[in-house]
């Protein structure tokens, strides 16, 4: 079977990534997709390998996404105002994308090349946003994983509801970092 003009991987990519971020990852089928696309679902086929290829090239899409976003964030910044820059990109594209953002985080299997690059270029940035504090080897990867777990953290208990006092997030999130960096100044100077 040939592919169906207009049809291709980006298409498909984009309007499943709009069902995960606007009816959730659960709702991503390939009965939902081909009826958003008003395909019939075998002509998915042409270009996904079932829900479960679809599903790892929505990571990926997201993941890629994510990289960019947090990349152009980063452009022209360093320490502080680069952290804080990447922060608040990570957080728009969870709030904005967080269907996509959940697929994001289940790419996890260590044996796919593509899943592990993915994340490995994620990880390389971040250690590179925060290279202008000198950390080094294990100093970096633990500071990498404490802005991730900051960052991840508030966005899924904000995603969930957990925030009920009328207090500005946003401003959670700045005292939040604030106080990671200065943790990240006191490792420095010793």
């Amino acid at each position: 079977m040939s592919p169906r003009m207009g049809l291709d991987i980006e298409t498909i990519l984009h309007a499943a990534s709009e069902i995960a971020d606007q009816q959730g990852v659960d709702a991503v089928t390939l009965a939902t997709l081909s009826k958003k696309l008003s395909v019939k679902p075998p002509s998915l086929y042409n270009h996904i390998d079932g829900l479960t290829g679809l599903k790892k090239k929505l990571a990926l899409y997201g993941m890629e996404k994510l990289y960019h976003e947090l990349a152009y964030a980063s452009i022209g910044k360093s320490k502080d105002e680069a952290v804080h820059a990447v922060s608040k990109a990570y957080m728009t594209f969870a709030r904005l994308h967080p269907g996509l953002y959940t697929l994001t985080l289940s790419a996890k299997d260590p044996n796919d090349k593509e899943l592990q690059e993915a994340g490995r270029k994620l990880v390389e940035l971040t250690v590179k946003v925060l290279s202008g504090y000198g950390l080094e080897d294990d100093e970096a990867i633990h500071a990498v994983r404490g802005l991730r777990s900051i960052l991840h953290g508030f966005s899924s208990l904000e995603h969930n509801g957990a925030f009920g006092m009328p207090l500005n997030p946003d401003v959670s999130l700045h005292l939040l970092l604030e106080s990671f960096l200065a943790g990240i100044h006191k490792m420095k100077q010793t």
